[in-house]
């Protein structure tokens, strides 16, 4: 017990106790606060390179949201308000034209990117122009495109071949893997419309299968010359892995006066 307390009352020295626990714990609370020890850490800030890396990340990660949404959504808007203009030129200007019978030009010779027929799929509610060559100036503005040098609907024999992109862009054939045998495809020109019935089609085959651009397409069920139609697109969907291909042949020729 400590000296000035030994004649205390009982009362007393439980007080002078309590107050001496009181500023021992109260020593110990500000030794724990004090400066740090050589085995304490301050917690460091970032430094300003980190800071900098971490805004460039969220800043491609935005820059990369915004792309996917202009390719999925935007370039979809612009590609169909396009392909709707195209195909009212068309249809105002076969309106517009001599009723005479006059060359189709199904044989050819139409400028790349000149539209000239209309392609319309019921079962899949689509109604889209077509227009000469398959390259961006084309598929791009939500077009179909005819590859150049491969058969026209008017022609005795031949393979009428098309491409267009399956998504983005329109988007045109995004659905075309629903055809089956039977379908009907309906392919319309300042002249005539030419319906063709889906025989047959090719899940997917690579790019470089050309085979099935030929006057009788490769990989189709067709064996003798025809008029035969092939729609080509990417597939899987968002990816240019391989093509998906659709045969038909043409089952019925009615000239526009009788459409």
């Amino acid at each position: 017990m400590p000296p000035e307390t030994a004649g205390a009352p009982p009362s007393r020295r439980a007080g002078a106790r309590r107050a001496a626990g009181s500023r021992a714990a109260s020593g110990r609370r500000r030794a724990g606060r004090g400066p740090a020890g050589p085995g304490r850490r301050r917690r460091q800030q970032p430094s300003g390179a980190a800071r900098a890396a971490g805004t460039m990340m969220v800043t491609s990660g935005l820059a990369m949201v915004l792309f996917v949404a202009h390719q999925v959504w935007w370039s979809n808007v612009q590609a169909r308000a396009e392909a709707d203009e195209a195909r009212a030129r068309l249809e105002q200007a076969w309106r517009d034209e001599d009723p005479e019978p006059r060359p189709d030009g199904d044989g050819g010779g139409f400028l790349p990117g000149e539209g000239f027929a209309i392609i319309r799929i019921p079962k899949l509610d689509l109604d889209f122009p077509i227009a000469e060559g398959i390259g961006t100036q084309v598929l791009d503005k939500g077009l179909v495109g005819h590859y150049p040098g491969t058969g026209m609907p008017a022609d005795p024999t031949g393979n009428f071949a098309l491409a267009a992109h399956r998504n983005t862009h329109g988007e045109p054939f995004r659905e075309i893997g629903r055809l089956a045998p039977g379908d009907r495809i309906v392919v319309e020109t300042a002249n005539a419309s030419y319906t063709y019935e889906v025989a047959d089609r090719i899940a997917e085959t690579p790019p470089t299968d050309v085979s099935v651009l030929r006057p009788v397409p490769g990989g189709s069920p067709f064996t003798a010359s025809g008029r035969y139609i092939t729609l080509t697109t990417c597939t899987p969907e968002f990816s240019t892995r391989g093509r998906l291909i659709v045969f038909g042949k043409l089952v019925g020729e009615r000239s526009r006066a009788q459409v």
